[in-house]
């Protein structure tokens, strides 16, 4: 219980901390696009992490761009992340793009179009 528990405290922390650095070293290409980190999941043995990120205000070819800087920056992150955090390893970050919010409004919109249809 105890080391799942803690797993989920480092989750939090990784977000929190790559949150702040991606804001920080203004990764974003554009102004217009907003980068979100929406779920970390840490190894049990804290060598690896994935990161879901949902990026808002671009289209496809926008959100592949935001993946590949994060990729490029994979190693400098981690290495800011090691400075901040205190962790017998720093976690090998793997980025990738998380579509469940764009799926969620997809499913908003369509229910919108099916009450719309119902009220004539």
């Amino acid at each position: 219980m105890g080391a799942s528990n803690r797993i989920v405290r480092v989750n939090e922390l990784l977000k929190r901390e790559l949150s702040s650095l991606i804001t920080l070293k203004n990764i974003s290409p554009s102004n217009s696009i907003l980068i979100s980190i929406t779920e970390v999941k840490t190894t049990n043995d804290l060598r690896k992490a994935l990161v879901f990120v949902s990026v808002f205000g671009g289209d496809d070819a926008a959100k592949n761009e935001v993946l590949q800087i994060l990729k490029r920056k994979r190693v400098e992150l981690q290495h800011d992340i090691s400075r901040v955090v205190t962790l017998k390893y720093t976690p090998v970050l793997r980025f990738e793009l998380d579509e469940r919010l764009a799926a969620g409004d997809r499913v908003f919109e369509l229910l919108g179009d099916i009450d719309d249809d119902g009220e004539e």
